[in-house]
């Protein structure tokens, strides 16, 4: 029987041997077309506007970039935009829309879980294609789902690992935005400190909706948590454009990093663009990119990014690298299987490595997440991201969480003959129930 480290192993070790044209399955999207048409599905208006309309940029970009390149089958790509206005049921409206009318081979989109579980049902109903640039709470490995983003031990765990070890961190405030991706990280984060021997009584959780703006009771708490005498960090899970009040609260009530630190997983260059960066200074950042990484491919995308924009104040962030990674390995994929259509590219996806953004390169794993390094950044004056911890090596995404016990005993392998999602290694049979 396989266990679950061994499958790992495998996923990683075995990338030479795949088959890569099995399954040219259903008649693919595009085909009949002048064009390959690709869904671009991000929120441009409404309170998730702040971080999703630069991925809308980053994917124009890069189509733009392969178009030039001579497209992809001998076809040009075209951009499909849509705006699903931060809107959950809409998400799932326009990439049904995506799939159904505009026959896109392939979507790149979403931030939230909510947004992703809101589509995942169409996806898997009509055997589309998504591409998932941000981190996420895990619990899931779909078979029309490429996870470039970190699951939680590409981000959470590690951030966790560094507050104990460097700041000697021993009280914990989870403090997230409240929907499946935050509720979901945090119960993997509370079991994971219970492990480590943190008791209850260090550990203080709170929800907040999204869009909350009035932030002064919460952090007149988390000072208060903080002052029992032991070290206190707040693990951040805050969402869109709450962060901007809640720094802010920070500073006006004269919360520092070397007091009370907070690690946030979704606060990036672009959240920090156009605001007083004072408040957020020697606070913590955990992604598996920054804008201030030092290597020549990272300087050449910066540089075609503003060449892009004509702008040469916007920024470059860890989802924009994400969908950097998902684009090219799914052109790779595309140009390995001769075809768009859809069962033929996820066989062929499984094993492209393509090169990152931080010096190296990272692989498609059979459970549809990616490797990745994990980088601790701390916040500087200028918006950007100080590099204080990076892992020695490429950190594989671990789609079922080891610190749940519904999770610990599942595994994900798309490829025949298991093709499952959610195998148990202990039964044998795919299936296993997760969080």
């Amino acid at each position: 029987m396989r266990t679950k480290q061994a499958t790992s192993v495998l996923g990683l070790g075995a990338f030479a041997g795949l088959a890569m044209g099995a399954m040219m399955g259903m008649a693919a999207p595009a085909l009949a077309q002048d064009t390959i048409k690709v869904g671009i599905l991000h929120s441009l208006s409404g309170t998730m506007a702040i971080s999703e309309t630069t991925l809308k940029d980053v994917m124009l970009m890069l189509i733009e970039e392969q178009n030039k390149k001579g497209g992809v089958l001998g076809k040009k790509l075209e951009a499909v935009v849509v705006d699903p206005a931060s809107n959950w049921p809409l998400f799932a409206e326009k990439a049904r829309e995506l799939l159904t009318k505009d026959k896109v081979a392939a979507v790149f989109g979403c931030w939230t879980s909510v947004s992703r579980k809101s589509v995942l049902p169409v996806f898997e109903e009509l055997n589309g294609l998504l591409f998932y640039p941000v981190q996420y709470e895990g619990e899931e490995s779909s078979r029309n789902v490429f996870y470039t983003g970190a699951a939680p031990n590409q981000q959470a765990i590690p951030a966790v690992d560094y507050l104990m070890q460097k700041e000697k961190v021993q009280r914990w405030v989870l403090a997230g935005t409240d929907y499946v991706y935050p509720r979901t990280t945090n119960k993997i984060l509370e079991a994971y400190l219970k492990g480590k021997g943190v008791k209850d009584e260090d550990i203080k959780i709170n929800y907040t909706p999204f869009g909350h703006s009035d932030w002064q009771s919460i952090v007149a708490d988390i000072k208060k948590f903080g002052s029992a005498g032991k070290k206190t960090a707040v693990v951040s899970t805050i969402n869109g454009d709450a962060n901007v009040p809640f720094y802010k609260e920070l500073g006006n009530q004269g919360v520092k990093a070397q007091d009370i630190p907070v690690v946030a997983f979704s606060v990036g260059e672009e959240e920090l663009a156009g605001i007083d960066t004072k408040p957020l200074l020697g606070h913590l950042a955990a992604w598996n990119y920054f804008q201030s990484v030092e290597n020549p491919a990272n300087a050449e995308f910066i540089k075609a990014w503003k060449t892009f924009t004509k702008n040469d104040k916007r920024v470059t962030n860890d989802p924009m690298e994400a969908h950097y990674i998902g684009f090219n390995m799914w052109v790779k994929a595309v140009e390995a299987a001769g075809t768009v259509a859809p069962d033929a590219v996820i066989d062929s996806m499984v094993g492209v490595s393509v090169p990152n953004l931080t010096g190296g390169y990272s692989a498609m794993l059979p459970n549809h997440h990616i490797t990745k390094p994990v980088l601790i950044g701390e916040v500087q004056e200028n918006g950007q991201f100080e590099t204080v911890s990076k892992t020695p090596g490429l950190v594989p995404g671990d789609e079922w969480s080891d610190f749940l016990p519904d999770s610990k005993d599942l595994i994900a392998d798309w490829r025949k003959p298991m093709s499952c999602g959610n195998f148990n290694v202990k039964t044998g049979k795919c299936g296993g129930k997760g969080t």
